[in-house]
């Protein structure tokens, strides 16, 4: 497709939706799903008007990935209000660790025995199908700052804290694959467990607090002062991403531990100067959620772009029967495995924990990881192997999580 018709088929796709806006909110459809019977059209499957091989511009789609979910990631920590001290983390860690784990076994376990992978690829598969979505769920996500229902807190949190919490099994998986030195006596553990994974957070949460404070303290000397929220936001998705690779850390849990500690500290700050005309600008001047608000506009731009070139990478052989087998094995299998049993005894309601089991999105995050392992020097041909799987995973949980999240969020908030 030339570059007009790209620019002609956006455009139509971004007015439509613009326009359709609310016929859809009644519809039991995401505007992903749109999106992805778009791609599909126009792509390989249908009238073939064109086709991205995601092997062959790994590169590209690794960096296009990487940016939608930093994006994703930083709105998903400017919404999260609830203090760190509450009881209600413990479900979000919960389900970024232990569920998370459980399921990464799994999902190794069926590629290892029932498709005879070998551990390393087995373990990759499992890593890279593991992330919740930032980009794709937030139909079940948050639906304002300070929105507290347990079941869309944990599932915003689990998807802000997952994204990072699967980058050691993704280092591992290479490793044992021979493209990445995992080293001997626990360095794996040391270096691309503990260390990445506090170093990124502890990051992220200094570069967060100095920000917020930052900002207050312009505010208490200039108070007529006019601050460029947008790029203060980008700003620091960039800052902590750059000194995260500078020193082998996570950069995901850096961007999200960064929005979290900036929209804390100015909770904390407004807190303690509630009638002071410090907190009165603050307050008056928004720059948290005008940034926020910058961040969701560009994020629902990459998912267009994102949605689009996955249905355009789909040919009808793409569906394979291992391909469908291991997405069948994730939603049914893999995903409520390992949320019953990682919020077993938790102050969850068994309702809250029947729709955390079902609603384990896979999206974007999940391509970000395949191309970054692709790009790592994958071989071809199990490089088709784990893209087909990908591709058919993300896929399907696009259609059938977008089409029975309103369904189920109505059910949901009916009272028992």
């Amino acid at each position: 497709m030339s570059a007009a018709g790209w620019y002609v088929l956006i455009g139509a796709v971004l007015i439509s939706m613009g326009l359709l806006a609310c016929r859809l909110r009644g519809l039991a459809i995401t505007s992903a799903v749109v999106y992805l019977g778009v791609g599909v059209l126009i792509g390989p499957t249908v009238f073939g008007l064109f086709h991205f091989n995601p092997l062959k511009q790994a590169h590209l789609l690794e960096v296009i990935t990487e940016i939608a979910v930093l994006m994703s990631l930083y709105t998903c920590g400017l919404k999260l209000k609830v203090p760190i001290r509450s009881r209600l983390w413990r479900v979000p860690f919960r389900l970024a660790t232990i569920s998370m784990v459980i399921g990464i076994a799994l999902v190794a376990a069926l590629a290892h025995w029932g498709l005879d992978m070998p551990w390393g690829a087995a373990i990759l598969i499992g890593a890279v199908l593991a992330p919740t979505d930032p980009v794709l769920a937030t139909d079940v996500q948050v639906r304002h700052p300070g929105d507290n229902d347990r079941l869309r807190f944990g599932l915003t949190a689990e998807a802000g804290l997952n994204d990072g919490t699967a980058f050691p099994f993704v280092m591992l998986g290479l490793g044992l694959l021979g493209l990445h030195d995992i080293g001997s006596g626990g360095a794996w553990v040391v270096r691309d467990v503990v260390w990445a994974c506090v170093a990124g957070l502890a990051l992220g949460a200094g570069l967060g607090v100095a920000t917020g404070r930052l900002i207050f303290f312009m505010r208490r000397r200039h108070l007529n002062a006019v601050f460029m929220a947008d790029f203060i936001g980008l700003g620091l998705i960039a800052l902590a991403n750059g000194l995260a690779l500078a020193i082998s850390a996570y950069a995901f849990l850096a961007v999200f531990a960064a929005a979290l500690a900036v929209r804390q500290t100015e909770q904390y700050l407004l807190s303690r100067h509630l009638d002071t005309p410090q907190g009165e600008a603050i307050r008056s001047a928004g720059l948290v959620d005008r940034s926020m608000h910058f961040n969701e506009q560009l994020e629902r731009i990459g998912e267009v772009l994102l949605i689009l070139l996955l249905g355009g990478s789909l040919f009808l052989n793409s569906w394979s029967w291992e391909a469908v087998l291991v997405a069948a094995f994730v939603f049914f299998v893999a995903r409520p495995v390992g949320v019953y049993v990682g919020l077993w005894r938790a102050d969850v309601t068994r309702k809250a924990k029947h729709y955390m089991a079902w609603f384990g999105v896979r999206g974007i995050g999940s391509l970000y990881y395949l191309m970054y392992a692709i790009a790592h020097g994958l071989p071809k041909e199990l490089g088709l192997q784990l893209l087909s799987i990908t591709l058919i995973v993300v896929t399907l949980s696009i259609i059938v999580h977008g089409m029975s999240v309103t369904p189920l969020m109505r059910r949901y908030a009916q009272p028992a």
